[in-house]
């Protein structure tokens, strides 16, 4: 099963998306914005910066997890990992972005 792009808006009337991954996990959460079309524009920019490795900010939590942020060509953020327990487990992460990202249909929740 391919992953997917989950566009949802928020209790605060924000628009999200997260990206989850063949099993049903969440691999990649947006912030929030204020309109459909600007979280539109934040899924495609997902689709073409997640392939490439330069774009991930690997970063360690104060609890001594590991995480990573999926950055724009301007260096904004665009999406936020889950915590893992591991760098190793991060790196499978980003593999997952890597690998679903580009394919992953969009599904409007």
């Amino acid at each position: 099963m391919a992953g997917k792009f989950e566009l949802y808006q928020d209790k605060a009337g924000e628009f999200r998306f997260r990206l989850k991954a063949g099993n049903g996990q969440v691999i990649l959460a947006s912030e929030g914005y204020k309109s459909k079309a600007s979280a539109m524009n934040g899924i495609d920019s997902v689709r073409r910066n997640g392939a490439t490795d330069e774009r991930y900010e690997r970063k360690e939590t104060k609890a001594g997890k590991h995480m990573f942020n999926l950055k724009a060509t301007n260096g904004q953020v665009i999406g936020t990992s889950e915590s893992y327990e591991s760098a190793a487990a991060r790196e499978n992460g980003i593999e997952s972005v890597k690998t679903n990202a580009p394919g992953a249909e969009l599904v409007e929740v």
